[in-house]
């Protein structure tokens, strides 16, 4: 990765050098591993779709590019963390939940439990019907009410 060169053009999109000097756009920046291993596994994608670089680790990366890469990533992940579900409109779905997130608190709409995924025993994702996902770490880190309601959907 040492060949790795990051910077912006004058109009903010990442360009990535490579070991010939020549420059390529990103298109895309994709985490392998975005819950499991989020530092672990980054790919640069070109205007075609192709990976223009692979990134094992972005501790590996100095301080500029990975801050580069960050920025990149928080433009296209948006994953708010669930840290309480204050109440659901019926144990039923559809359903309303109320809940607060790390970025506030907030509505989503459950479709169906099938929108409730187990990604570990502790992780569970939940798509609303917007289909935006909210991500719930540590189920056990819950508070009991939380945890209550959550039960009724699992």
């Amino acid at each position: 990765m040492n060949a790795l060169n990051l910077s912006r053009d004058a109009a903010g999109v990442l360009l990535v050098t490579d070991a010939h000097e020549a420059s390529h756009k990103v298109n895309m920046v994709v985490r392998a591993y975005p819950i499991s291993a989020p530092d672990d596994g980054v790919s640069l994608l070109g205007v075609d779709g192709h990976e223009l670089a692979w990134i094992a680790s972005l501790q590996e990366l100095n301080e500029t590019s990975r801050n580069l890469i960050n920025s990149e990533l928080a433009q296209r992940e948006f994953m708010p963390k669930i840290s309480r579900i204050h109440t659901v409109s019926s144990y039923a779905t559809p359903s309303i939940w109320t809940v607060t997130t790390d970025r506030g608190d907030t509505e989503l709409t459950l479709s169906s439990e099938d929108q409730i995924r187990r990604l570990t025993l502790t992780t569970l994702l939940i798509t609303d019907g917007l289909g935006i996902s909210y991500l719930i770490s540590d189920v056990d880190s819950l508070d009991k009410h939380s945890r209550k309601i959550l039960d009724r959907f699992l």
